[in-house]
């Protein structure tokens, strides 16, 4: 106990801001109901089939915006798309995701593969657990099913940090096999359980009173996170879910849209209600929550399959989907104006020859590609500016500094600037010699070979009158590649004004 615990234990009160910082204590005891969405790992069902590489991906970033606390994912049926697939959504998102694995295939380390980029991989053991359940999925008894367990998870926590054991069919088990096949997994490693309600056959009071059995029989317990997931298949998964959390569980299953399970904006509602009587608080964006739900909706809808179609949705959502080779003119050109891009018919003629060019040599095209496609083949204007020569001084002690001498038209033009860093200081130089600040959209920095002699090259997208310009630079000298990147869209700038 630290002096000041002791001392406010003790009635101990100084001065106000100490009952301030006591009332500050008393809030801290609110608990955080985390919302697990599973909305990609069921998605299949509730569409009826499996959903596009650019639905996964439009789907991962609605729901990392909300700041959902876990984004669960389908296990991997070993295909390439879905590796790619999984791979891609761990590495564009903050949220943490989990990977589920049914246990009856065990594709432990594949999965583990296909979300290593993410900033906080899971891995997520499924497996059944009621006689019924273990006997028609796994074709094992009770103590094979316990040896399969440990062995998974072990097998899961050698690869990640964090591992799941969820509890299929969890309220439909024996209670003594339960409350062992739980101790086993978490002995093995598994630091987050869940247990199901897979039947949804349970009423509130008859769950809150399991998952007491469970805390009171599971001594692991009191030092991880239980989760709990509950079938709606008789509209009483909110108020189960009521229950487990009256009870000690601090997260929820939960999906976009109605599938079966509690959905999102239900739990939201209930904190906000309930919140305050049961000291519970929430992560969740709730101001977005509707139009998110709205949005994913129109996607997950299975009657309605015009509305997922890649031209409806919003360009903020879709930074980071993909083109293929199916994609026409028009679908390409569409993602280019919407990232800003006013570009003439020849222009979208060329960048779509060139985008063609890409994709039949790699399977998805992203915006970044494109971005790099735009600058290299759109818009080629002749070189008002030119470099002649730089010098950069910088360093971790010093102000960076940056002196540019450029052509304009055969004359010799200089600036000189200072910077948070060389590549700052060398934009301000220029900016200096142009005597005009055009507001820098984006700018990127990528190897294009490697080695102490790499070559680097750079993109510069510069915002003009509403309409953006992008550049690409390549040197064996970043600094230089970002200088040439800057002055092959100022060009283009230069000659649409004049």
């Amino acid at each position: 106990m630290s002096l000041w615990d002791f001392l406010f234990a003790k009635g101990f009160r100084a001065s106000r801001w100490q009952d301030a910082l006591l009332a500050k204590k008393g809030s801290i005891k609110m608990k955080t109901l985390k919302f697990i969405d599973m909305t990609l790992r069921q998605a299949a069902a509730v569409r009826g089939k499996e959903l596009s590489f650019k639905e996964k991906l439009e789907i991962a970033r609605t729901l990392d915006r909300l700041k959902a606390d876990t984004i669960e994912l389908a296990p991997i049926s070993g295909s390439r798309a879905d590796q790619l697939a999984n791979r891609t959504i761990a590495s564009m998102v903050v949220t943490r995701i989990s990977a589920a694995v049914d246990i009856a295939t065990g594709n432990i380390e594949e999965t583990w593969e296909s979300v290593k980029p993410a900033r906080k991989p899971k891995l997520n053991i499924l497996a059944p657990v009621s006689t019924v359940q273990m006997e028609y999925i796994c074709h094992k008894k009770a103590a094979a099913m316990l040896a399969l367990v440990e062995e998974q998870v072990k097998m899961a926590r050698f690869y990640s940090e964090f591992v799941e054991f969820s509890a299929e069919d969890a309220t439909r088990a024996e209670p003594d096999f339960l409350y062992k096949v739980l101790n086993t997994a978490i002995a093995a490693g598994a630091n987050k359980i869940t247990v199901c309600d897979t039947a949804g056959i349970m009423l509130p009071e008859e769950f809150g009173a399991f998952i007491s059995g469970v805390m009171a029989n599971v001594p692991g317990l009191a030092d991880i996170e239980l989760y709990v997931e509950v079938s709606d298949s008789m509209g009483m998964a909110l108020a189960c879910a009521a229950a487990a959390i009256r009870e000690g569980a601090v997260g929820i299953k939960c999906t976009a849209i109605k599938n079966g399970h509690t959905t999102m904006e239900e739990l939201a509602k209930f904190v906000e209600v309930k919140g305050s009587a049961l000291d519970i608080c929430t992560n969740i964006r709730v101001t977005e929550l509707h139009r998110a739900t709205l949005q994913l909706a129109r996607i997950l809808e299975p009657d309605n399959e015009e509305v997922t179609r890649f031209g409806n949705v919003a360009l903020e959502d879709i930074a980071n989907v993909c083109l293929d080779s199916n994609d026409d003119i028009g679908e390409v050109s569409k993602v280019v104006r919407q990232m800003g891009y006013d570009l003439t018919e020849d222009d979208y003629a060329k960048v779509y020859e060139a985008f063609r060019r890409v994709a039949n040599k790699k399977q998805f095209v992203g915006t970044k590609e494109l971005d790099a496609i735009i600058a290299t083949t759109a818009m080629q204007v002749p070189s008002t500016y030119k470099i002649k020569n730089y010098v950069i001084n910088s360093g971790n002690v010093i102000t960076a500094t940056a002196n540019i001498l450029l052509t304009k038209d055969g004359e010799d033009v200089r600036g000189v600037g200072i910077g948070d860093g060389p590549i700052d200081a060398a934009f301000e130089a220029i900016e200096q010699i142009i005597g005009h600040h055009y507001e820098l959209d984006d700018f990127q920095i990528q190897t294009v070979t490697e080695g102490r002699d790499a070559m680097g090259s750079a993109l510069v997208k510069l915002r003009a009158g509403g309409r953006v310009y992008s550049g690409n630079g390549i040197s064996t000298d970043i600094i230089g590649a970002s200088i040439r990147a800057y002055l092959s869209a100022l060009n283009k700038i230069v000659y649409e004004e004049a």
